[in-house]
């Protein structure tokens, strides 16, 4: 049995334990797709149209990264800063949201309720921007903590609306959709689009979902999508296209701006910039989930090999998401990457940086590495990666040092480095190392 049989075998045998009607899925491997395929029945009946990879299913809150994005586009652009208060853009909202940046509805910190009002919008035809206002309030402190919020994805959207004088996904399919080529990514229902079904959890038989237009509160949840399209958006989330977003902004996209605290577990998930930022087994993912009534989706890709997976099934529950990572670990051991040998690549230059340097008395050793500096501590201690700066020297990328600047300084012979006016010489309080505070006139003794 070839890896392809042995990954349908697994995904059909997942479809068939969870008695999901259809699943559609899509391994990407450096990027790009490695292994695509489809089971199950759309109208879960036998005889019935098969799925297939090309079919449609709704996205739910995977629509939420394209309004991110959307808003981001904004930025990169002047038109708005994510420190702004929301109440710039949007004068209506009430008093409890002039002090709700903009940043906080992308990363779910902004305090606000999670749904609306009235009626459960999922299942509810949708509302305007004006019915919706009075579901626009908080119900914790800004930034307290992290909690989800549709609301927050809605006033998201109509910022973007507003500064654009054009809906929100007319937005996304000019900016976003057409210049990644997503062709099967859409507003409305296509005609080939999988039913939504609810599965009865006792016994084999189906309950069709409704699909109603959510109108203001789309921006939450209401595209539709197929795998392969979606494996192209996971492409970009990984690796990028300056034609859609700088990638500064996409890269900030995936810093962890609030933690998804569970009492008593361990903090697996956290929220970024309209991303999901999962660590499973001490490996980064990025993406997001979904679901609507008769849908469920997930990516995931981790950004540092671009490998991932997106699934889609046409059930409200009992599916699990996850079998992603499962089949992933199926193709790797199956099919092994083709890893290519190293090489040198380095610069001379890089050798008045790297070695060991002494914060005070405590050891680092810098090395570089396909253009990345490291800076660690031999023992406990603060470390972080830098890239090389336009202006000159580096920059931090993660950690401790994270966006803090980076310059090797030599004076008569004698090299130091300045790290955000932290003094790293080459040996323990070197005197001619320019220390704050200056050095002990008797020398180590």
């Amino acid at each position: 049995m070839d890896v392809s049989q042995r990954l349908h075998a697994a995904l059909l045998q997942q479809q068939r334990e969870h008695r999901a009607p259809s699943v559609s899925c899509a391994l990407l491997r450096d990027g790009d797709v490695a292994w695509s395929d489809a089971v199950g029945h759309l109208d879960g009946r036998p005889g019935s149209a098969l799925a297939t990879t090309d079919t449609p299913y709704r996205i739910g809150s995977l629509t939420k990264t394209f309004v991110a994005v959307a808003v981001l586009q904004l930025v990169a652009e002047g038109l708005i800063d994510l420190d702004d208060p929301v109440t710039d853009h949007l004068p209506e909202l009430g008093d409890s949201m002039r002090r709700v940046p903009v940043a906080a509805l992308l990363n779910h910190s902004s305090g606000l309720h999670a749904e609306t009002e009235g009626p459960w919008w999922e299942r509810s035809d949708g509302v305007t921007w004006e019915e919706v206002l009075p579901s626009i309030r908080r119900a914790h402190r800004i930034g307290a903590r992290f909690h989800y919020s549709n609301v927050g994805y809605a006033v998201a959207g109509e910022v973007v609306a507003r500064q654009r004088n054009c809906s929100w996904f007319e937005t996304v399919q000019q900016r976003i959709l057409a210049p990644l080529g997503m062709t099967r990514t859409s507003y409305d229902r296509p005609d080939d689009a999988a039913p939504g079904w609810a599965v009865h959890p006792h016994t084999d038989l189906l309950h069709a979902e409704p699909t109603h237009d959510s109108r203001a509160m789309a921006p939450a949840g209401q595209l539709w999508s197929t795998v392969l399209d979606l494996a192209v958006w996971a492409r970009f989330l990984a690796r990028g296209d300056a034609r859609v977003l700088p990638d500064d902004l996409r890269l900030d996209m995936q810093v962890p701006g609030a933690i998804d605290d569970t009492a008593g577990g361990r903090w697996v998930r956290a929220y970024g910039l309209g991303l999901d930022i999962f660590n499973i087994d001490r490996r980064r993912f990025i993406g997001h989930g979904g679901s609507m009534p008769g849908y469920l989706a997930a990516l995931r890709i981790d950004p540092t090999n671009g490998d991932g997976f997106v699934v889609q099934a046409n059930t409200t529950g009992n599916f699990d998401l996850d079998l992603g990572y499962d089949l992933l670990e199926m193709l790797d051991e199956s099919l092994p990457r083709d890893v290519q040998p190293w090489t040198a690549t380095g610069s001379a230059t890089e050798l008045d940086v790297t070695g060991t340097w002494f914060w005070g008395p405590r050891e680092h050793v810098a090395t570089v590495h396909e253009g990345v500096l490291d800076l660690r501590p031999t023992r406990s201690g603060r470390g972080s990666r830098f890239v090389t700066h336009p202006d000159g020297g580096w920059v931090g990328l993660d950690e401790y040092y994270a966006g803090e600047r980076l310059h090797l300084h030599e004076v008569e012979g004698t090299q130091y480095l300045d790290l955000g006016s932290f003094r790293f010489s080459r040996t323990p309080y070197h005197p001619e190392s320019d220390i704050p505070g200056g050095t002990d006139p008797a020398g180590w003794h």
